[in-house]
Parts: C-alpha cells; sequence; structure tokens
C-alpha cells in the first residue's frame, strides 16, 4: 500500500500503528516479563519464613496481600509505566540512558575524548534544549560531583550484573522445588542437583544465542500468566473471597499495628513481588514504550494481582502451607502441567536477566569501566542480542557458588530484594535530575517526584539493608567486587590517557621532519591506532625514532565511544588531515554509541580509503575544510557518510577474489606487506576472501594535486595495509602513594594482562599487526 493512500486514510494509519504495537506487546511478555511474572513463586514464602514466623494468622495474610497489592500499583504501574518510560534516550532505556541523556544536556561526562564535533551527531542533539539552573552549573564545576554521579550509575550497574548471578538460583531452585511439594521424600540435595544441572545447561547453550529459542520465549510467558491467573481466581472462590476486601490499604495499618517491628522486616519479602521491574524500562529499546505499557496494563498487572490474592485466599485458611504456598494452593488436576510451564518460566527469566547482564556489561566498557572483551553478536536479524564468553563463565560459577552454598532461597531472596532495591532508587535519582535537566520542569515538581518514591522505596530498601547478615550480603559483595574492577580500570585508563595527551608529538618537531618525516618513506597505508582524538600519540614518534621506515600515507585511527545509544552509519566516519598536503597524514575518528556493535566486516579497511578519497574531493570544493600550512597541525574534519563511501562515487570500486601479490604496485626500495600476506594466504587457502580493488574515475577538470593525491592514495591500498598499535605497560611513578601503586601495578596490570588484546577486540588482522611497545609512568 503507498504513501498517498495511507495519507488520505489516518484511520488506517492508526490501525497499523497499533497492530505494530500489539506485535511488540506480545513479543515483551518473553523479554520483559519473565521476572517479574515468576515472583509468585517464592514472595509469601520470602515474607513470612523468618521473623512473622509468630505472626502467621489471617489478619497478617490479608495485610501482606494489601502489601503485595498497593506496591505493585504504587512503582510498577504509576512509576515506571506511567513516568519513567517516558524517559526514553532516543528509544533506550536504563540507567544508561538515563546517565547519556544528562550528559548530553549538561557537561556530566568523565569520558576522554569528547568533543565539540560530537555534538552534531542528530542522536546527540535529538530532544536538545538550551538549559541553565543554579544546580546544574554547580555540578558541572565541581568533577567530584560529576565523579559521584558516575559511581553512581556503576554501582546501579554492578546492582544489575548481581542480579544477573541472583535471579537464575532464585527462580530456577523455586520452580524445581515442586517436586518436592509432589514428593515429599525427595531430599532438598536432590532438588539442588537438578536445579544446578538446569542451570549449567543454561549457561552453557548462551553462546548459541536467544533469538533461536525466542519465539518459545513470549507463548511460554504468555501461557504461564493465563494459568497463574486462572489458579489465582480458582482460590478465590474456592477458599475465601473476602479477601477481596484486603485491596483497602487499612489492613496495610492493621498488618503493621499487629507485627510491629517485624512487619517492617518482613518488607524485605514483600519487595521481591516487584524484582524485574526495572526490566521494562532496560529493555525499552526493544520494544516501544506503548507495547510495553500495553502489556502491563491489559495482561501482567491483573494477572499478578490476581494470583498473589488467589494465594492470599488459600493460606488465609491453610497456614501451615506458607513454606511452599504457591505449589500447595494448585488445584492437584493441574500440578504437573503449570510445575513443567514454571519452571521454563524460570529458565525464560533467567535468560532474559542473563542477557540484560551482557548489554550492561558492554555498555560500562563503552564508558570505559570495564576491560576489554569479546562481544559476539548472536543474531543477522535482532540487533541487540549478544553473547559475551568470560562474563557467561564467571556468572555459571558465581551463580553455582551461591546455589550449592545457601541451598535457602530466602537468603538468596534477601540478596536479591536488595539489589532490585537499590537500582530502582538510583533510576528515582537520576529521574530527578532529568526532570529538571532534561525535560525542563520546575525544581519543585522534581523534588515531588524524589521525595514521593525515595520515601516508598526507601522503606523497603531500609527493610532489605535490615536483612544484609541474612544473605543481603551477597548483594553487597558481587557489586562492590565488580565496581572495585569497574573502578580500577577507568582509573588506570584515564591516567593511561592523561600521559598520551601530555605527551603528543609537538607541530615544531613534526612539521621539521619535512613531507617525508626524516626517514624512508614506504608503499603502503600505515593505520596508527590511538585513543586520542587530536594531535599525533607518543607511540608515532617512538615509532620513528627506532625503525628508518614509515608508510607513504598515515592515517591515525581514533575508536571513540560516544554519549548516545547508536551513531548511524551516515555520521560514523570523521575524517580530517595532519599537516600539510604533501605529508600524506590524515585522521580518522570512527564513533560508537554505548549499544553499538563493532561488527568484523572484513571491510573497514576499504570503507576507510573511500571516505579518506571522499573528504579529498570534499576539501578541493570547500577550501575551509584545508589546515593552515604552517600554524595548524590538525584541520577541521568533516563527517563522511560510509553509505556515499561506499558507492564509490570518487573512487571506482572493482570487487574479486584474489591473493596474488601480482596485482600490487610494488616499489624497488622496500619490501611491502602485501608479498608477506600473500605468501601467508598461499599457506592458509581457507583466509581467502574477496578484494576490492580501487581505480581513479577520468574526470575532466579535476585539480591535479587532486588527482596526485588519490593517485597515492589508490597505490598505497594497493601495497599493502600494516595497523600500528602500541603494546603499553603500565606503572606508577616511583612517588606515588602507596595506594596508587597497588591500583597500576597490581590491580590494572592484572586486569590488561587477563583481558582481551586491544588486536582482538577491534577484530585486526595479525598477520598485518605491528605493536609499538612503550612504558607508561603515570
Amino acid at each position: 500500500m503507498d504513501a498517498e493512500s495511507l495519507s488520505r486514510n489516518p484511520s488506517q494509519v492508526s490501525w497499523m500503528s497499533f497492530s505494530r504495537h500489539l506485535i511488540l506487546a506480545y513479543q515483551s511478555f518473553g523479554v520483559v516479563y519473565g521476572d517479574l511474572s515468576t515472583s509468585p513463586l517464592y514472595v509469601y514464602k520470602s515474607t513470612f519464613i523468618g521473623k512473622l514466623d509468630k505472626h502467621q494468622n489471617p489478619d497478617a495474610i490479608f495485610g501482606a496481600f494489601s502489601l503485595i497489592f498497593w506496591t505493585l500499583t504504587l512503582i510498577p504501574l504509576f512509576k515506571y509505566v506511567l513516568i519513567v518510560l517516558s524517559a526514553a534516550d532516543n528509544g533506550e532505556g536504563g540507567t544508561f540512558a538515563l546517565y547519556s541523556l544528562l550528559c548530553r544536556h549538561a557537561k556530566f561526562s568523565l569520558l576522554p575524548n569528547q568533543q565539540a564535533a560530537d555534538e552534531e551527531l542528530s542522536a546527540y542533539k535529538s530532544g536538545q534544549h538550551p538549559s541553565s539552573s543554579p544546580l546544574k552549573s554547580f555540578i558541572e564545576k565541581h568533577r567530584k560531583l560529576r565523579v559521584a554521579l558516575l559511581t553512581v550509575v556503576l554501582v546501579g550497574a554492578c546492582m544489575v550484573i548481581g542480579d544477573g548471578v541472583l535471579t537464575p538460583v532464585i527462580s530456577v531452585i523455586s520452580s524445581v522445588s515442586g517436586l518436592k511439594a509432589a514428593n515429599s521424600n525427595l531430599a532438598q540435595g536432590e532438588v539442588l542437583l537438578i536445579s544446578c544441572v538446569i542451570l549449567v545447561g543454561l549457561f552453557a547453550l548462551q553462546h548459541v544465542g536467544t533469538h533461536r529459542l525466542a519465539f518459545a520465549f513470549a507463548p511460554i510467558v504468555l501461557i504461564w500468566l493465563v494459568s497463574i491467573f486462572f489458579i489465582g481466581l480458582y482460590n478465590i472462590i474456592h477458599w475465601n473471597p473476602k479477601i477481596i476486601s484486603a485491596i483497602s490499604p487499612h489492613y496495610i495499618l492493621t498488618f503493621f499495628k499487629e507485627t510491629g517491628t517485624d512487619g517492617w522486616i518482613s518488607l524485605g519479602g514483600i519487595l521481591l513481588s516487584i524484582t524485574g521491574t526495572e526490566a521494562m524500562f532496560a529493555d525499552l529499546g526493544h520494544f516501544t514504550a506503548m507495547s510495553i505499557r500495553l502489556a502491563f496494563i491489559t495482561v501482567v498487572y491483573p494477572c499478578l494481582v490476581v494470583q498473589y490474592m488467589g494465594q492470599a485466599a488459600f493460606l488465609s485458611k491453610n497456614i501451615s502451607s506458607i513454606p511452599n504456598s504457591f505449589y500447595d494452593s494448585i488445584p492437584d488436576p493441574v500440578f504437573w502441567p503449570v510445575f513443567i510451564i514454571a519452571t521454563l518460566a524460570a529458565i525464560v527469566a533467567s535468560q532474559a536477566i542473563i542477557t540484560a547482564t551482557f548489554s550492561i556489561v558492554k555498555q560500562c566498557h563503552a564508558l570505559g569501566c570495564f576491560p576489554r572483551i569479546k562481544v559476539v553478536h548472536t543474531s543477522k536479524h535482532i540487533y541487540g542480542q549478544i553473547y559475551i564468553p568470560e562474563i557467561n563463565w564467571i556468572l555459571m560459577i558465581l551463580t553455582l557458588a551461591i546455589a550449592i552454598g545457601f541451598q535457602d532461597t530466602t537468603l538468596v531472596g534477601n540478596a536479591y530484594g536488595l539489589a532490585c532495591m537499590t537500582v530502582m532508587f538510583i533510576t528515582t535519582f537520576l529521574m530527578a535530575l532529568v526532570t529538571m535537566f532534561v525535560w525542563q520542569r520546575s525544581m519543585f515538581f522534581a523534588a515531588a517526584f524524589l521525595i514521593i518514591f525515595w520515601f516508598i522505596e526507601g522503606i523497603y530498601l531500609s527493610a532489605a539493608i535490615f536483612k544484609i547478615p541474612q544473605g543481603g550480603w551477597i548483594s553487597l559483595l558481587l557489586s562492590f567486587i565488580f565496581l572495585v574492577v569497574m573502578f580500577v580500570w577507568h582509573y588506570g585508563t584515564r591516567r593511561k590517557y592523561n600521559f598520551d595527551l601530555h605527551n603528543k608529538v609537538s607541530l615544531k618537531w613534526l612539521l621539521g621532519l619535512g613531507p617525508s618525516l626524516g626517514i624512508v618513506r614506504v608503499p603502503g597505508i600505515g593505520l596508527v591506532y590511538s585513543e586520542l582524538a587530536t594531535g599525533v600519540p607518543a607511540i608515532f614518534s617512538h615509532f620513528v625514532t627506532n625503525l628508518p621506515a614509515f608508510h607513504n600515507v598515515l592515517v591515525f585511527v581514533c575508536m571513540k565511544s560516544v554519549p548516545v545509544p547508536y551513531v548511524s552509519p551516515e555520521e560514523r566516519f570523521l575524517i580530517g588531515r595532519i599537516c600539510p598536503r604533501p605529508y600524506r597524514m590524515y585522521r580518522c575518528i570512527v564513533r560508537y554509541g554505548y549499544k553499538d556493535i563493532q561488527r568484523d566486516d572484513g571491510n573497514f579497511e576499504d570503507i576507510l580509503i573511500q571516505s579518506i578519497a571522499e573528504f579529498i574531493q570534499m576539501e578541493a570544493v570547500e577550501p575551509q575544510l584545508s589546515s593552515s600550512e604552517t600554524t595548524s597541525l590538525d584541520g577541521r574534519m568533516a563527517v563522511i557518510s560510509t553509505r556515499t563511501a561506499q558507492s564509490g562515487s570518487s573512487l571506482i570500486v572493482s570487487a574479486h577474489d584474489s591473493t596474488s601479490s601480482g596485482n600490487s604496485i610494488r616499489s624497488s626500495k622496500s619490501l611491502t606487506l602485501q608479498s608477506l600476506q600473500s605468501a601467508y594466504v598461499d599457506e592458509n587457502p581457507q583466509l581467502m576472501t574477496r578484494q576490492v580493488r580501487f581505480q581513479l574515475p577520468s574526470t575532466p577538470g579535476l585539480d591535479p594535486s587532486v588527482r596526485e593525491e588519490l593517485l597515492d592514495l589508490i597505490q598505497a591500498k594497493e601495497a599493502g595495509v600494516a595497523y600500528i598499535m602500541g603494546h603499553s605497560y603500565v606503572k606508577a611513578r616511583r612517588s606515588s602513594s602507596f595506594l596508587k601503586k597497588v591500583i597500576i601495578d597490581i590491580g590494572y596490570s592484572f586486569l590488561r594482562k587477563n583481558c582481551r588484546g586491544p588486536s582482538v577486540a577491534l577484530n585486526i588482522p595479525h598477520i598485518s599487526l605491528i605493536e609499538v611497545g612503550m612504558i607508561y609512568y603515570v
């Protein structure tokens, strides 16, 4: 159907939009709501086992349900569905999305390599409004406050990673415990063994990718929700219809009057009813706010309310069933089907949080706060589904250790509740800042939001903190370990970057070498990788002073993360010139968002060459891009669309399967990498890939100097491409404090030695890699 017919029929457009939201709402059940929907397996047990042992009576059951109902209504429904989902960062959600919004609307970022050119990104400017307030200026002027803000965001990230360890434990063990309800002779050790087998299988299959099982996720959770809805409805009608009156807040007051301090401590179990709520916002990038709202309001919320109400009705007449309230409340004829569905739903819930953990770790890495890791994109069709081998096996070891070490879901639930409530508490704080600095609302409105929800969540958080000795310390320990790793890596990386920044090659030294750089310029292209977005890194001077040869064309490449979720291909490459034209030195900044995947397409060299050719011709047409011959080291940079570059508007592109060195343009004075690469591929024919050759089009009126520069670029590409990277050793100065020496010489060095190398993380071919060793004294 064409656009003209649609424009004539607005009702049809609205129906198509609504049907799209319906489809996304259906898909969201398997990704967003797996964790939240499995909470009925363990909420009442975690609430009443412990401090409320002496208060197990029908009145306390009514009060507990009233607390669960109003908790579900105030936090997931009012806070998240009605307010927080509106704070999307170009369609993305989560604590990093809120931090990204704040960094773009105020100068809160601590990331290196930020420059004004990033503000020209369409995603960067989207929804921006100039704002000024005393609080904003105060935070921008004080670096310690900006450090504190980033620390708060990282604490939230660490708590989510802790959830990735705790969710599989409590979900799988709670679901498998149904076997013990069916067979009282089954020992706890046998339940634990079955749970561990399921957990090992779950983590062992992560490399396959969730896309292969995604089609089954939504039906499983949807069937689960419908099942618990009808079970809850049956229990209400069969056991105690009066439970409906417990919706009244009056029962909450009665509950606390009867239980006192014990009732307040039991809130650590009540808050488990909203675990998984953060996923509604964190997974926003895969769906739409409307679809998530639609699924929650029409299906998830009513099904959970009826299920909790049904369990309460059953328990009010069967107090002794509290330790196994869910499975005991299931009618015998449907027990085994519900048990199977519950186990599958627990696996789905675990899968969702594991995938979310992978995404969080990658975002931390993009912020420069996590060691280099291998990111595997598991789906060619579903963007954002990734697998990180190192994190997967670490999570598996930690999950098994907690499952075997504690065996009791009540203790794990205490830790789980503390982690979830801490993330919600941090989200409320960040939302208050977004309300002021991004939405431009009054400070009074932001303060009202902060006070109301911090008061509610603070009560639950205080109860969870009180349970730190009863298992809550697990989440604190896990979060502390990951936070230390992030801090050490971020601190070491910042120190290394500052060293590079203060030891850049000077303009006078570089211009004094002349176009030949004072050495033999050999055929080929040298891609010099550096974290610097301006200037020439110290590894360049270290290289040319130790090796009397360099490539005819030099490109200084900077892989840069910017505070946006995605950078469009049209804006990814930023090309500029270093030094005057005869030097043949360029700069390329490749920009990625915090959710972008650096794909191993194998054609990075070709896109880069075409982008430089586009820049050379653009520079001839727009002289303002040209760098000054004597006063500027870096000329102005231009955004080169990779789509335009791939179309070959400046160069004629031809592709062929060839590894022969005879097609290269050679120099009799030097040995190029091309012959070495050809010999290597001849010995390894499986490495033969599709190669691209460039030719200069016969364009009339082309400036002779531009034509000469383009020919030099083509000849250099034909001669071969070498990747030059620094192989650095970072050490603390002798005058440094003892703490700094521990962080740099032990902590940071250990992480650098055991994480992925930069060449592996950037998918650089090993045969073309040249590493320059340097010692950084920071």
